[in-house]
């Protein structure tokens, strides 16, 4: 497959690898692509401006200003269907990870709209440090790939990890990336995430421990996919990146309700991820409730509405409709109950048994419950890769569906 069309930023930074980039740029816009190179002033040191502009026909950029004019990086991070940072330094990975923009590639890469792509290339050592191993885990929670570097000399002299992967390797890489099948056009997803906050006084309220990060891994995910999100979110601090995705805020089970309600009828697919309350106060005290004499407070509680179970009754044919479980015991068959009793299409079930799994953290571990009987068992791993793996499987069964 070529890259034909394919827009495509190339960040050099001060590596010895970076003169293995002509040859790639070469490649690239062999392959069709239309390559814009972008370089820090420590990449100068390994090629030259020049041979860089010579074979991608652009004129390449390593300053915000050049004096005369500015080099709008806003304008460059939303052309791009694609930012190939190649080769990313150890300094430059630490930059990226901490959203620090003290040079054009920082400027860019911060205002990128599009995938991120990174080659990492330094020496073995400084590959596996910890604070190195740290840094590109951030940089995946992100959602950016990381190109696998390659074992061999390096330019300590010593053979190990950390050489960055070569030209027809990076080229290959790019190639898959844009293989990759992309959901139909048009399609729009509803999805839940937080906790819900039930009121007892004007500063009291039953909760839980929900931070929301699962939901919003999910609706980023489907947002990469093209696909406009429409997220409903209880109180949560979390970062969104709304970049196609409109958020709904909401506090209690009953406005997450009535904003499904109103939502879900123009979605193709749902994905509730929220911890909803199953039960509010029966009445919601108008001033703040006294400590009074006794020891006890009795507390009414009412039931919330079923927001999965509403969705379940007037699902479409043409919806796809996936819910969360969260057990703590009898999981599977719990999980299994749900799904038939609320009509969805896939059940993704948590345990409390799971050490790293939950709520608050940056891992999970789940088993998705399909309804033809097939069950998949998820290790492990960062809300994010749990997001792909779920945003997968739903568009399977879209696609089945289709």
């Amino acid at each position: 497959m070529s890259l034909q069309g394919k827009k495509i930023i190339l960040a050099i930074t001060g590596s010895i690898a970076a003169y293995k980039t002509p040859q790639l740029v070469r490649l690239l816009v062999k392959a069709g692509a239309d390559v814009q190179v972008i370089m820090t002033a420590a990449a100068a040191d390994f090629v030259t401006p020049l041979s860089l502009a010579t074979v991608s026909k652009r004129e390449v950029f390593s300053s915000v200003s050049n004096g005369a004019h500015w080099n709008n990086h806003v304008h460059l991070g939303r052309w791009a269907d694609v930012m190939l940072v190649a080769p990313c330094s150890a300094n430059s990975l630490a930059k990226m990870a901490q959203g620090l923009c003290d040079n054009m590639v920082q400027a860019v890469y911060l205002s990128a709209a599009c995938p991120v792509l990174v080659a990492p290339a330094m020496d073995e050592d400084m590959w596996l440090h910890p604070a190195t191993r740290a840094n590109l885990e951030r940089l995946q929670a992100y959602g950016h790939q990381v190109i696998p570097v390659a074992h061999g000399p390096l330019a300590s002299g010593l053979v190990g990890e950390g050489r960055m992967a070569e030209p027809e390797a990076i080229l290959a890489y790019l190639e898959r990336f844009f293989e990759e099948k992309q959901p139909a056009p048009g399609l729009k997803a509803l999805v839940t995430a937080g906790p819900t906050y039930e009121a007892l006084d004007p500063v009291r309220f039953i909760g839980n421990f929900s931070t929301g990060k699962m939901g919003i891994a999910l609706a980023e995910v489907l947002a990469g996919k093209g696909i406009e999100v429409e997220l409903v979110l209880g109180p949560s601090h979390e970062p969104v990146d709304s970049k196609g995705i409109r958020v709904h805020r909401v506090v209690s089970a009953t406005e997450m309700y009535d904003a499904c309600n109103r939502l879900f009828p123009e979605c193709h697919i749902a994905v509730l991820s929220a911890a909803v309350a199953d039960f509010r106060p029966a009445e919601r005290a108008g001033e703040k409730i006294k400590k009074g004499e006794g020891d006890t407070m009795q507390l009414t509680l009412v039931k919330n509405p079923d927001i999965l179970a509403h969705l379940g009754s007037i699902k479409q044919a043409h919806q796809v409709l996936a819910g969360f479980a969260l057990e703590t015991s009898d999981e599977l068959e719990n999980a299994r109950h749900k799904l038939e009793r609320k009509n969805a299409d896939m059940i993704v079930l948590n345990s409390l048994r799971d050490e790293g799994a939950g709520f608050g953290t940056d891992t999970n571990k789940v088993s998705i419950l399909q309804r033809d009987g097939t069950v998949i068992e998820l290790p492990l791993q960062h809300k994010r890769e749990i997001a792909k793996s779920i945003v997968d499987c739903i568009l399977s069964l879209k696609e089945k569906d289709a």
